[in-house]
C-alpha cells in the first residue's frame, strides 16, 4: 500500500472530518459509523460479461431514504472508492454504486496505462457505456427494492472522473435523474458528435480551474450544451485546483475543497426549486 493510499484511507476514516463539518448545520456530512456501514454486491450481465454493482448504506436506520446512483473513477469499485460511497451515504442516502469494466477489475493491481487503457475502451464505446451503466442502475433499483428502505422517487447521481464523463453520457440518453453532480468530470463532451442532449434533471459541475485532464475550455462546451437543452445548470470552478482534489491518493487532493464539494453536493440535492 502506498503512502497516498494509506492516507486516502485514514481521511475517509477520520472523526474528525465529519464532526467537524457537522457543526455547519443540517447542510453537511452526517457523523460516519463504518460498522452500520454495509455494502451488498449487486451482480448483472451485458454482452454475455459479468459486472457486480454493490449497495451501500447504514443499516442502523430505518427510514426511506432517497437513492444516490454513483459512478466511480478509473478504479472502479475497490476499498477506496467503496470508502467513498460509504462518506457520501452517510445516514442520508442509499449508494448504487456501478460497476463498468467488469467482476473483480476493482481487486486487480493496475498500472496508470492499464487504468487509462480501461477507461478508454468504456468512453470510446457510448452505445455500452450508456447501456452497462443503465443495466447497472435497473438491477441495483431491483435489489434495493427488496430492503424496503428505498425512497425510489428520488433518485440522485453522481460521478468521479471518468466516471463522471460515463454519468454525464447516461443522463443524455433521457434517465430519469432528479439531478446529478459530476466531480473533477474526465470527458464532460459528447463522445459522439451530435448526440442528442435529453437531460431530465439539474446539473451541477464541480471543477477546478487548472485541471490539465479536462481544461476550462471542454466545462464551456458542457456549459453551452446544457444551456442549449434547456437544463438547470450550475458550475462551480474552483480557482487553481487540478484533477481529481477530492481523492487523497492524487497529488493534487484538498481536503477543504473536499468538504467544499460534498456539501456543494449535498445543499444541490435538498435545494427546492
Amino acid at each position: 500500500m502506498t503512502e497516498l493510499q494509506t492516507g486516502k484511507r485514514q481521511f475517509l476514516k477520520n472523526a474528525g472530518f465529519a464532526a467537524s463539518l457537522l457543526s455547519c448545520k443540517e447542510l453537511l456530512l452526517p457523523s460516519i459509523s463504518k460498522a452500520a456501514s454495509v455494502h451488498t454486491a449487486v451482480p448483472y450481465e451485458l454482452n454475455g460479461r459479468a459486472f457486480e454493482g454493490q449497495l451501500v448504506f447504514d443499516a442502523s436506520v430505518q427510514s426511506k431514504r432517497p437513492l444516490l446512483f454513483m459512478q466511480p473513477d478509473w478504479k472502479g469499485i475497490d476499498e477506496d472508492t467503496l470508502a467513498t460511497a460509504r462518506l457520501l451515504a452517510g445516514k442520508e442516502y442509499i449508494v448504487l454504486m456501478a460497476d463498468m469494466f467488469g467482476l473483480g477489475y476493482g481487486r486487480k493491481k493496475k498500472t496508470i496505462q492499464e487504468l487509462g487503457a480501461s477507461m478508454a475502451s468504456v468512453h470510446k464505446d457510448r452505445a455500452f457505456t450508456v447501456a452497462c451503466s443503465n443495466k447497472a442502475l435497473q438491477s441495483m433499483l431491483e435489489a434495493v427494492k427488496k430492503l424496503e428502505l428505498a425512497d425510489t422517487s428520488k433518485i440522485w447521481a453522481a460521478g468521479f472522473c471518468a466516471g463522471g464523463g460515463y454519468l454525464l453520457e447516461h443522463a443524455r440518453s433521457g434517465v430519469d435523474f432528479k439531478g446529478l453532480v459530476v466531480f473533477h468530470v474526465t470527458n464532460p463532451n459528447p463522445v459522439v458528435a451530435g448526440t442528442d442532449n435529453q437531460f431530465k434533471g439539474r446539473v451541477l459541475v464541480v471543477h477546478g480551474s487548472k485541471d490539465p485532464v479536462t481544461p476550462v475550455p471542454m466545462i464551456d462546451a458542457l456549459s453551452e450544451e446544457l444551456t442549449q437543452g434547456k437544463v438547470d445548470w450550475q458550475v462551480m470552478m474552483f480557482g487553481g485546483a487540478p484533477h481529481s482534489f477530492t481523492d487523497p491518493t492524487n497529488k493534487g487532493f484538498s481536503e477543504a475543497l473536499t468538504r467544499k464539494s460534498y456539501l456543494l453536493m449535498r445543499d444541490f440535492f435538498t435545494e427546492k426549486v
